[in-house]
C-alpha cells in the first residue's frame, strides 16, 4: 500500500522517533535545518473535497476511498510531497478507475465524454513535474484518474528479434522479472523502476540510468497500441521505417494528452555477462566533463558514467568524483582501461575503493531521503537539462549561480547547489541540479516556486532544455512554449483537437487548456 502523501509503501516511512534520531546528522552534514520534527497530517484528517460525480455504469471497476483518491491527487514533485505531508489533496479526483482491459480503458473514455469529465492517465505516479495532478480543471464536471496498474503483465516474447510486448501498467521489476525467465533484460533503469510503469516511461520519455548508448525509452520502443477517445492508435512493428512522420515518435513524450498507452512492444536484450568499474577523482569539475568528452568520441559507451561534485559524493575528499562502468556480452576490461587511461590525462586519480555501490544506494534512497528532509525544514529538489559540450561550462555556471542566489533570496541564506552529469553522449552531456535549502515552515511551495522560475529562465538562457527526462506536466509548459517551435506547438494541438475533440485526456499538459469544449 502506498504511502498517501510521499514515495514509497506506507510500511516504509520512518517512525517519528527514528526522524528525531536523523535531525543531528542531517544539520551536521547540511549546516542547516530545524531541530524541530513535524510529522504528516493523518490521511483521516487530511483534506479532500467531495466527490463531484459517480461512477454509474463503471462502478465494477472504479474506487473513491479516500486513501486513493488522495494517492492520485498528486505526483511526487517537492511541492507534491509538501501539501500531501500537510494534507492538502484540493485537486483530488472524485474517483479512480482501474481498467483491467482495452474495452474497460474505452468504457471510461466514453463515460467521461457523456459526462463531460477530464481523465488523468496515471502509471506510477512518480511524476516530477505535475504530470498525473488534476489542477485547474474546474471548467469540468469531475476528475477520473485511470490507473493501468492493472495490465501489468508481459505478453509476449519474441526471442528471434530481441523484443517482449509489455502491458502499459507492469512496473519496472515486473517486467524484469518475467524477462529475467528467458535471460533477457530491458537495459532500462530509471531512478523511479520500483514504481514507474512501461506506459509511464513511453509517456514521459523517460531515460534510464545508463550514461550512455541506448538509454532512453524511445530507443527501446518497437511499437505502441494506444486508445483514443476516436479509436485505436497501433503501430506496425518495425525494425526501421522511412514511411513519413513514425505514429509511435508522437506517443512518446505525450503525456497522456492524446491517448491512453495500453501496451508496448519493447526491444529487449541479453542480460550482460560481464561488467567492470572503476572510481576516479578529478581535479575540478571542468576537467571531468573535458575527459568524458573524450572518452565518448573516442568511441567508448559506459554503461556508468556518472561525475558527481564533491560535495555531493559519498566520502570526504572534495574533489568530484567519477563512477565509470562497462558491461556487455563480451570482456569489457579493455574498454574500461581506455576509459581510465583517457580520465588520466586530465588528471584523474584512482581510487582503490569502489564507488559504484554507495552510488547506487544512494541513488535509489534519494526520494525516501527527500520525505524525511521536508519533516525537519529542508527544502530538497532537483531539476536537470541536457546542452551541447561548447555550452556546458556556462550552463552549469550560470545555473549554479542562478540556483544560489535565488536560495539567498528566498529562504534568507545559502542553501548547498550541487551538480552531477548523468548521461553523456558525443554530442553534449546532461547535468543533474540539486537544490538543498532551509525553508520557513509553510512557505515551502512559494519558496520552491521562485527558485523554480530563476533556475528554470537561466536553462533556457544558457542554451539547454527544461527537461532531459523528467517531462513536460503542467510544471514545465511555461518554459516548453518558450522552447518549441510556434508551428509545431499548432500542430501538436490540430493532433489532440483530432484524437480527443472533447479535450478529456489530461487537460493543460502539452497543449494548455484553451482546446477544450464549453462545460454543459
Amino acid at each position: 500500500m502506498k504511502k498517501h502523501w510521499g514515495w514509497g509503501l506506507a510500511d516504509s516511512a520512518l517512525t517519528e522517533q527514528e526522524i528525531r534520531d536523523t535531525v543531528p546528522l542531517v544539520i551536521e552534514q547540511l549546516g542547516f535545518g530545524g531541530s524541530e520534527v513535524q510529522m504528516p497530517v493523518p490521511l483521516e484528517s487530511a483534506q479532500l473535497p467531495a466527490p463531484r460525480l459517480k461512477p454509474g455504469d463503471l462502478a465494477d471497476i472504479t474506487v473513491a476511498d479516500r486513501r486513493n483518491r488522495a494517492v492520485h491527487a498528486l505526483g511526487k514533485a517537492y511541492r507534491d510531497v509538501v501539501r500531501g505531508f500537510r494534507g492538502d489533496f484540493a485537486n483530488a479526483p472524485d474517483f479512480v478507475a482501474y481498467p483491467r482491459s482495452e474495452r474497460d480503458v474505452e468504457r471510461v473514455l466514453e463515460w467521461a465524454d457523456t459526462q463531460h469529465a477530464a481523465v488523468i492517465p496515471y502509471g506510477g505516479g512518480t511524476s516530477v513535474v505535475g504530470g498525473v495532478e488534476p489542477r485547474g480543471l474546474e471548467a469540468y464536471n469531475g476528475i477520473v484518474s485511470l490507473d493501468v496498474s492493472h495490465m501489468d503483465r508481459v505478453l509476449e516474447v519474441d526471442v528471434a528479434s530481441r523484443a517482449a510486448s509489455v502491458q502499459a501498467g507492469a512496473a519496472g521489476p515486473v517486467v524484469e522479472e518475467q524477462l529475467k525467465q528467458r535471460g533477457l533484460t530491458t537495459r532500462f533503469f530509471p531512478q523511479s523502476f520500483e514504481f514507474s510503469t512501461v506506459g509511464g516511461w513511453i509517456a514521459t520519455r523517460a531515460g534510464g540510468h545508463y550514461a550512455s548508448g541506448p538509454t532512453h525509452i524511445d530507443d527501446m520502443v518497437e511499437s505502441i497500441r494506444a486508445i483514443t477517445p476516436r479509436g485505436l492508435w497501433e503501430s506496425r512493428r518495425l525494425p526501421a521505417s522511412g514511411a513519413g512522420p513514425s505514429p509511435d515518435r508522437l506517443l512518446l513524450g505525450s503525456e497522456g494528452a492524446l491517448a491512453v498507452i495500453t501496451q508496448a512492444w519493447l526491444r529487449v536484450v541479453p542480460r550482460p555477462e560481464y561488467k567492470q568499474g572503476a572510481s576516479m577523482r578529478l581535479p575540478d569539475f571542468a576537467a571531468g566533463c573535458e575527459a568524458l568528452r573524450e572518452v565518448l568520441h573516442a568511441g567508448l559507451s559506459p554503461a556508468n558514467c556518472r561525475l558527481i561534485d564533491g560535495e555531493e559524493a559519498p566520502g570526504d575528499d572534495p574533489r568530484p568524483l567519477l563512477v565509470l562502468g562497462f558491461e556487455g556480452s563480451l570482456d569489457v576490461a579493455a574498454e574500461l582501461s581506455a576509459a581510465q587511461r583517457i580520465c588520466r590525462k586530465h588528471a584523474a586519480e584512482d581510487i582503490a575503493e569502489s564507488a559504484a555501490d554507495s552510488w547506487r544506494g544512494a541513488f535509489l534512497q534519494a526520494p525516501y531521503l527527500r520525505d524525511i528532509l521536508v519533516s525537519v525544514g529542508v527544502m530538497a529538489e532537483t531539476f536537470e537539462t541536457a546542452t551541447t559540450w561548447d555550452r556546458l561550462d556556462g550552463l552549469i555556471s550560470d545555473v549554479r549561480d542562478a540556483a544560489q542566489s535565488a536560495v539567498i533570496e528566498v529562504c534568507g541564506r545559502p542553501g548547498r547547489v550541487t551538480c552531477r552529469l548523468t548521461h553523456v553522449y558525443t554530442d553534449g552531456a546532461a547535468p543533474y541540479f540539486t537544490v538543498l535549502a532551509p525553508v520557513a515552515r509553510g512557505e515551502e511551495i512559494d519558496a520552491w516556486d521562485a527558485i523554480k522560475v530563476r533556475v528554470s529562465d537561466a536553462l533556457l538562457a544558457a542554451g539547454g532544455t527544461i527537461t532531459h527526462h523528467h517531462g513536460v506536466g503542467r510544471d514545465h509548459m511555461p518554459w516548453y512554449d518558450q522552447q518549441r517551435p510556434e508551428p509545431f506547438a499548432a500542430a501538436l494541438r490540430a493532433a489532440k483537437n483530432a484524437v480527443d475533440p472533447a479535450g478529456l485526456l489530461n487537460p493543460g499538459v502539452l497543449v494548455g487548456l484553451n482546446h477544450r469544449r464549453a462545460a454543459d
